[in-house]
């Protein structure tokens, strides 16, 4: 059974549990009341890892929530079928399977062998946490054209080997490996 967090203690990125499922807080803003006897509330963004909801929810600083029985498992993409998304668990070496509704749209981060955190909630794979990079192959990009900044921008579209279409700069060609933030999905470098 996994202890209790009051909500005062919640901090950005922490995991918890609240009506039997597991949540990620995405931000937090306590606010102090400024009359006497007023109580501090606590205003949490948080995704619901079952549902893939967020939504805001206000708690009393000194209520209760439950850590969730969450374990990370690392595992590496093998590949998708009807099925779902498969891994191979890295250190039983047993397949696990994600559903295509789980995935959402991180599998247009997802290549052969990629290392990832499975999320295991009571025992069963919820979800999963990339690393802060992927480094994926420019499939499509337009050349850069010397002098075509006059938008103000020096970055142009590109469709990476996943599908996943990001702004790089100007002088990144078609076939060239690129690193992307995983959490904002943004152009992050050359790999």
């Amino acid at each position: 059974m996994g202890s209790l967090i009051e909500a005062i203690e919640i901090k950005r990125k922490m995991y918890f549990e609240f009506e039997d499922a597991p949540y990620h807080c995405l931000e937090v803003e306590v606010s102090k009341p400024t009359a006497r006897g007023g109580q501090t509330l606590v205003r949490i963004k948080m995704r619901n890892l079952l549902t893939r909801a967020v939504f805001d929810k206000t708690f009393k600083a000194g209520e209760k929530l439950k850590e969730p029985d969450l374990v990370m498992a690392p595992a590496s993409y093998l590949y998708a079928d009807s099925g779902g998304y498969n891994f191979m668990d890295q250190e039983t070496f047993e397949t696990i399977t994600l559903r295509s509704d789980l995935m959402g749209d991180d599998r247009q981060l997802l290549v052969d062998n990629l290392i990832v955190q499975i999320q295991k909630f009571n025992g069963n794979p919820i979800g999963l946490q990339f690393p802060p990079h992927v480094e994926l192959t420019v499939k499509s990009t337009e050349p850069g054209v010397r002098g075509d900044t006059t938008s103000g921008s020096v970055t142009k579209p590109a469709t990476l080997e996943t599908g996943l279409e990001i702004r790089v700069p100007l002088f990144i060609k078609e076939g060239e490996k690129v690193r992307v933030h995983t959490e904002t999905r943004e152009f992050a470098g050359r790999a």
